[in-house]
């Protein structure tokens, strides 16, 4: 089996490490065709010259002998000094090895420091009958080169290799980096984060049942049991909106077409989520994560083309072409101009990050060839399948006038509130998905990722109706895009979460790291506010539905 070297050019220090490529790389080295999945996952696999044949034990055997200049003996020792290391795949097994090492035994002065590369790996591969189990690469600290000076320095590389057999049945060979994320102190940080969003939900359900059970419960006993006490007194509050409520919303086709994308952003997590609680997702499958999301997005755009012309027209809705381009556009264009801008700034780097030109011509064609058909099949059966609004109360013809409110009422300050409950009920899982996507952690526990979800919509769900009802108790109608925005608000808080996790959290810098990560995390923020706002806005439409159909209005 050929062993594979990752020549993946990592965004941070990129410069030196490419010229470090160019340095260990002979020039006769044979590139690995990647699929679609590694080239989105920037993954450029060339093939190694050590051979490791099944069960062949080998000696030291040399692999290559070099002569270093000066220039790349001192570029191995920055190397060596940033802790690089080297990544390998031997049948897809990941194994690890650093480059170097750094002695400071005795010494204080790190200008003292002695800077060595490790010239000796010793193979250790483990089989159980005709099957690789597992595969570890040890380096022997007595063979290394000095690169301290800035000298020319001689170096032969060897290698040796052992077989070993195992008990362990290939089903369970990957078990060893799934069991990173299920460590004890792990799963307790998880269960805890679980039990502080059941918490923050009992307390949310609390007092929305206070604010039903002294409120709202005995309104709507007095306004259906007392039809003379309703017709002499006068209507106050929430009950005197009963005429405008249902007032359709300014820019509707816009309002139908976030929540059409809104529904597509919840139907990929939840296909994404479910896949990866049945195992589909296997650590170090390269690609297997991207080409997924890739597909279901493209797949799913029928969702959200039935949801936004449906909704559209149940709104009384005539241009539904307007609304169909406004739904495959609201997300995807922007995602796109990222990915442009994102990808030239890649290539100008010369980073692997850089999506080839064929894979470029594979995603144009996925969204053109599916997303699109996808999105209007889905809205054709939106349109034919289209219901009536239903709304129990009538609409007044002249609009009530919303009075003055004052500025913890206003949109910005409701958005502010709405957004920092949920926020907190994700907050410890977010720097587990932050440390595995921008960081080397391994995150494998979707089990927990999805109960985390539900809790997340649920708290969306009982923050949105909560601000729904402050506004309509002080005389204000105009809910539509408000439950909307103050759904969806904790994708700001996403985002300002990333800004946080950048400056304090990781180590990267430069141009090429700063619009990657703050590029794609505006995207992913942008996704979730739809996603989130589109739970909210639905959960109040239930609540108003059911408040005001408790309610007798002429």
């Amino acid at each position: 089996m050929p062993l594979h070297i990752g020549i993946k050019v990592e965004m941070m220090f990129l410069s030196m490490q490419t010229r470090l490529a160019h340095i260990l790389i002979p020039d006769n080295l044979e590139k690995k065709k990647e699929s679609f999945g590694e080239a989105l996952n920037g993954d450029r696999l060339t093939f190694s010259p050590y051979k490791l044949e099944f069960l062949a034990d080998k000696d030291a055997k040399v692999i290559c002998k070099k002569r270093l200049t000066k220039e790349e003996v001192a570029q191995f020792r920055t190397a060596v000094a940033l802790d690089y290391y080297v990544q390998m795949y031997y049948d897809d097994l990941p194994i690890w090895v650093f480059l170097g090492k750094v002695d400071k035994d005795g010494i204080d002065d790190p200008n003292e420091y002695r800077y060595h590369i490790y010239t000796f790996y010793q193979f250790e591969i483990y089989y159980h009958k005709d099957h690789v189990i597992e595969i570890v690469v040890r380096v022997d600290p007595s063979f290394t080169a000095d690169v301290t000076n800035d000298e020319e320095v001689d170096i032969e590389f060897l290698y040796t290799v052992v077989w070993k057999e195992t008990n362990t049945p290939f089903e369970k060979r990957m078990d060893k980096y799934t069991s990173s994320s299920s460590l004890p102190h792990h799963l307790e940080i998880h269960w805890f984060s679980i039990l502080n969003s059941h918490v923050t939900i009992f307390i949310l359900m609390s007092c929305m049942g206070a604010i039903y059970l002294r409120v709202l419960r005995k309104d709507i006993y007095n306004l259906a049991q007392d039809e003379e006490f309703s017709d002499n007194q006068e209507e106050t509050g929430w009950k005197s909106l009963h005429g405008d409520v249902f007032r359709y919303p300014k820019c509707k086709y816009l309002l139908s077409s976030a929540l059409g994308c809104g529904t597509q952003m919840f139907a990929v997590v939840v296909v994404t989520l479910c896949l990866g609680v049945l195992g589909v997702f296997q650590p170090y499958d390269r690609g297997v994560l991207p080409t997924s999301l890739v597909i279901i997005y493209a797949i799913t755009s029928a969702v959200a083309g039935f949801s936004a012309v449906s909704f559209y027209h149940q709104l009384e809705g005539s241009n539904s072409l307007r609304v169909i381009l406004l739904t495959g556009g609201i997300f995807s264009c922007p995602l796109l101009q990222t990915f442009f801008f994102l990808n030239t700034v890649a290539f100008n780097y010369g980073s692997t990050a850089a999506l080839p030109l064929g894979t470029i011509v594979v995603i144009l064609l996925l969204w053109v060839l599916l997303a699109l058909p996808s999105l209007v099949l889905g809205a054709i059966s939106g349109k034919r399948i289209r219901s009536e609004f239903q709304a129990p109360c009538h609409t007044t013809k002249c609009p009530r006038e919303v009075p003055p409110q004052r500025w913890y009422r206003h949109v910005i300050t409701q958005m502010a509130m709405a957004g920092l409950l949920p926020f907190a009920v994700i907050n410890i899982q977010l720097y587990y998905i932050f440390a595995s996507v921008w960081g080397h952690r391994i995150y494998t526990v979707y089990s927990i990722l999805f109960v985390v979800f539900i809790l997340l919509l649920i708290t969306t769900a009982l923050v949105s109706i909560a601000m729904t009802y402050i506004q309509l108790a002080a005389e204000d109608h105009e809910w539509w895009w408000r439950s909307f925005l103050c759904g969806g608000s904790t994708g700001l808080y996403v985002f300002g979460y990333s800004i946080y996790y950048y400056f304090l959290r990781s180590d990267m810098n430069g141009f090429m790291q700063t619009s990657f990560f703050f590029g794609y995390m505006a995207c992913v923020s942008y996704g979730v506010f739809l996603m989130l706002g589109t739970v909210g806005f639905h959960a109040c439409l239930l609540f108003v539905r059911l408040l005001y159909g408790c309610i007798k209005c002429e």
